[in-house]
């Protein structure tokens, strides 16, 4: 369990510092393109743009953290129940916030610390309620459930993301995060791990949503990052990859609290999960140009 939670708390870290950095890189890109080079005719970032926002070597260093994340939080969902390990993950909103003071020029409201503590005090109660995960094994018919519910989110996404344009960031900031949560999902069921088999984990469909769910995820989540706040957008992605992944855990995948403790678990869930999205409600910070687009679409 300390393992697992300490390898969560490291993934964490990696996600919330690598939002920032790929902020910096996304907005830095933006002030030196033209402001209609990169968008599709409904105003949103075109695949143009948001190459070139990855191309800088902000967002390069922030690809690389998130890298190390994922391989964190694929251990943290194999040794902790997904409750835990996801909303843990998810406190990367907290790092991101705090660090966007510093590199973001952002000034955080004592509204925002205070979302933060509760942030915190829910990881607490979280750890304390929090029994051994449950098993690995799921039908194969989840596997392929999971490959196809993924490539939907995907699809949709972007799709989604064409056609609204500059109004997409939550939703993308929100699908980004269910991808994420797929991502979870999928290495927590993944085949031929333990013990290991090769032939087992290629032909596994849940490994190839493992891949899609990690490249898709990362592609909506640099969108949210172009075109909304980076709190908001973080915020967003915290809800996804949090509430769904919890619930399946629990339903069908056998998590489960201390004996007695079911009562806390929920109420730090539910504490984690409130104050991750108040920290993006209160993150409107006007007149925030670091954090707010100089452009009326920023692009890359």
């Amino acid at each position: 369990m300390l393992i697992g939670l300490l390898t969560a708390i490291a993934a964490s870290i990696c996600y919330g510092t690598g939002s920032v950095l790929q902020a910096v890189g996304s907005r830095r890109a933006a002030r030196m393109s033209p402001a209609a080079a990169g968008v599709t005719q409904h105003g949103g970032p075109n695949l143009t743009s948001t190459a070139k926002a990855a191309m800088t070597w902000e967002f390069i260093v922030g690809t690389i953290l998130d890298f190390v994340g994922f391989g964190l939080g694929a251990l943290a969902a194999r040794l902790l129940p997904l409750f835990l390990s996801q909303t843990v993950i998810s406190a990367n909103l907290v790092i991101t916030a705090v660090l966007s003071v510093k590199m973001l020029g952002i000034r955080l409201t004592r509204k925002e610390w205070t979302s933060i503590g509760v942030v915190c005090a829910a990881l607490v109660l979280l750890a304390t309620a929090a029994g051994h995960e449950g098993g690995h094994y799921a039908p194969a018919a989840t596997h392929w459930w999971l490959l196809g519910v993924t490539a939907l989110i995907i699809v949709g996404g972007t799709v989604a993301v064409r056609f609204l344009g500059a109004r997409a960031a939550i939703l993308a900031g929100l699908l980004s995060g269910l991808a994420f949560g797929a991502l979870g999902v999928g290495v927590r069921i993944l085949n031929g791990v333990e013990p290991f088999s090769f032939t087992a984990l290629l032909s596994d469909p849940a490994l190839y949503a493992i891949v899609l769910a990690g490249v898709g995820g990362m592609y909506l989540h640099t969108v949210a990052l172009q075109i909304g706040s980076v709190n908001g957008a973080t915020a967003a992605l915290v809800v996804g990859e949090t509430v769904l992944p919890g619930a399946i855990g629990v339903l069908w995948l056998g998590d489960a609290s201390r004996p007695g403790l079911a009562w806390l678990a929920v109420l730090g869930f539910v504490l984690a999960v409130t104050g991750a999205v108040a920290v993006a409600w209160y993150g409107n910070h006007e007149g925030a140009e670091a954090d707010t687009p100089a452009e009326p679409v920023p692009v890359a």
